[in-house]
């Protein structure tokens, strides 16, 4: 696998050579990164030929992005918003020396923190009982995809990313998920995991991995959509 860039005016494009039949140009939320993978033997200005004919969709894609709703910096006050599985609550601080902990409702969700506790010690409990959250739904998850699928999951990892929903070591059989999905639909994160154990089979977003998810998960194009549509968390 080979790789360089392309420079056209201000934009800057990643360009990966990989044994793939067609050309694949992408642009990532949530800054609007530009990649191209090419068949390997493609001359490089056969590529930068193909991404300027696409410039126009390029920008197009980029513009979108910037104008993609974007969070807020949390506080972890009260009557803040915050989101868990796709839906909207309200926080309620409750401060009292007690050991913290984090309680959801139907409308509400409860961060009882020993008095005192700043903004930072708040967020650190808060994405602490988040992970808990993702670790309770991610293995039922895997098992089920990994039968339907036929692959086995070594591990899975937890992270935030900028770039990225999820990524896969199919060599370890490892998969990395990004924490953000939290916030997102369940249905969401499925998808996600989805397409990392396919990766498992096919490393590249080649013809082969299009027919499996097409397979697996027919509205993966109406899933991805409604993915990288949502709010963009904060950077990290």
């Amino acid at each position: 696998m080979e790789q360089t860039h392309i420079r056209l005016g201000e934009l800057d494009i990643s360009v990966t050579f990989k044994a793939v039949k067609n050309v694949h140009l992408s642009v990532h939320p949530p800054e609007g990164k530009v990649t191209l993978v090419a068949p390997i033997g493609t001359r490089l200005e056969v590529a930068r030929a193909y991404a300027v004919s696409k410039l126009r969709w390029i920008r197009q894609q980029q513009t979108q992005l910037l104008a993609q709703a974007r969070e807020t910096p949390r506080q972890f006050v009260t009557r803040e918003s915050h989101y868990i599985w796709g839906r909207r609550y309200l926080l309620t601080v409750v401060e009292h020396d007690a050991p913290p902990a984090v309680k959801l409702d139907h409308r509400r969700i409860t961060l009882n923190v020993r008095p005192g506790a700043d903004a930072c010690r708040r967020e650190a409990i808060y994405q602490r009982w988040q992970r808990s959250l993702l670790h309770e739904a991610i293995p039922p998850l895997i098992a089920h995809w990994e039968k339907r699928i036929g692959v086995k999951v070594e591990g899975y990892f937890l992270q935030r990313m900028k770039t990225k929903w999820g990524s896969c070591n199919h060599l370890r059989a490892h998969i990395r998920l990004n924490t953000e999905l939290i916030k997102k639909p369940r249905d969401l994160l499925e998808y996600v995991i989805v397409h990392e154990l396919i990766h498992l089979i096919e490393p590249t977003h080649s013809e082969r991995f299009i027919a499996l998810l097409d397979q697996h998960y027919p509205a993966w194009r109406e899933t991805r959509a409604e993915l990288n549509a949502l709010p963009l968390g904060q950077a990290v």
